[in-house]
């Protein structure tokens, strides 16, 4: 008797009949070593963020001074070429640093109290320009008045909001003689000492493939900061010009201060601009006769960093460091957040260093897509 081979046998599979899975084709698994691992880093990183947010009277100045500090260093090292001393060179940078801030301050301090002096003047004339907007706001009370939406709006007349803000704000914006005491001598000393603490960094690795790492991380944020501050600095100071110099033509008030205030706010990417355009509107309303007047030179400021946002700097600064614009946000509000004023400013360098050290100390293969 002849026993035929069947389908399974002859190794042919039916129709219909499923396929095993294989092993490699299973979801991957997250394990509970990953879990813990994942959890002790969110605990350490949550513990450094309240540190830091809590000791921010140290932290700050000590930040900042490093951070400005390694920004300046290209120009120490220049004037250490020259046989000048390095020490002689950082106090001679940060005394010229601070006569450049002293003198913005100024031109930026001299309007401000000027108008804080007539501050009732400028609220009834603000209060007389703003009966434009008094047929809108009917329109929209008996909008809401026919949707039955209680919260109308109130129909009292424009009041100024009272003195007692400046305080607060001059506060929240200015250090504290500590504070800023704490970052002028650790400037001055990390500037003069930033060649020997670069050595000491190199040699504490003991493998020269680290200690080759490690001299690139050090020149590229040298190299990274420095050029990004020189760049920045030459490029908030050709928005400011531009700024007094369209206030200047169009017969704003004191067009010098609002060009210095101008480029000190772009050090602050986003916000700043939004900021200053907010106060030219309101400079221009109430200096003008007619608020069509007073919104031409927020306009032309409004032309002036869309070509210095969209074309001048992406083009400088584009070439040598990409940065996000949603990375540049975000971080611009957690540093805020966490240092006020200053920490926006030291964002975008922050930023900078981290992209940095992520590039040196965690390379990674660009993934094959399927």
């Amino acid at each position: 008797m002849r026993i035929l081979p069947n389908d399974r046998g002859s190794g042919r599979e039916t129709a219909g009949t499923p396929l095993p899975e294989g092993k490699g084709e299973q979801p991957p698994v997250i394990r509970r070593a990953e879990l813990v691992a994942f959890a002790l880093l969110a605990l350490l990183v949550i513990s450094v963020v309240a540190v830091l947010y809590v000791a921010k009277a140290f932290f700050l100045p000590v930040v900042a001074a490093f951070i400005v500090g390694t920004m300046l260093s290209p120009a120490a090292g220049l004037l250490e070429r020259h046989r000048i001393p390095r020490a002689v060179s950082a106090v001679m940078i940060v005394a010229a640093v601070g006569a450049g801030a002293t003198f913005m301050i100024g031109l930026i301090s001299s309007p401000l109290m000027e108008w804080s002096r007539h501050l009732p003047e400028l609220g009834a004339q603000l209060k007389e320009k703003l009966h434009v907007f008094d047929r809108p706001l009917a329109l929209w009370q008996e909008l809401q008045n026919m949707l039955g939406v209680s919260d109308t709006l109130p129909a009292a007349s424009f009041q100024l909001p009272k003195i007692d803000w400046v305080q607060p704000a001059l506060e929240f914006l200015s250090p504290t003689f500590t504070e800023f005491l704490l970052f002028i001598a650790t400037l001055i000393l990390f500037i003069a000492s930033w060649r020997d603490l670069r050595r000491a960094l190199i040699m504490t690795f003991g493998d020269h493939d680290a200690r080759l790492r490690m001299l690139r991380i050090l020149n590229a944020i040298e190299g990274q900061l420095g050029g990004y501050l020189l760049t920045v600095t030459m490029i908030n100071f050709g928005v400011g010009a531009a700024t007094g110099l369209v206030c200047a033509i169009a017969g704003m008030p004191n067009p010098a201060g609002l060009g210095a205030l101008a480029a000190t706010l772009n050090f602050f990417p986003i916000i700043g601009p939004v900021a200053m355009f907010v106060i030219l509107v309101a400079v221009g309303v109430v200096a003008y006769p007619t608020i069509s007047a007073g919104l031409i030179a927020p306009l032309a400021f409004i032309g002036i960093t869309f070509l210095e946002g969209h074309f001048v700097t992406p083009t400088i600064i584009g070439r040598r460091l990409e940065l996000n614009a949603l990375a540049v946000f975000i971080a611009l509000a957690f540093w805020t957040w966490l240092w006020g004023p200053m920490g926006g400013f030291l964002s975008s360098p922050l930023l900078i260093v981290g992209l940095i050290l992520k590039e040196y100390l965690l390379p990674v293969d660009d993934p094959q897509l399927p």
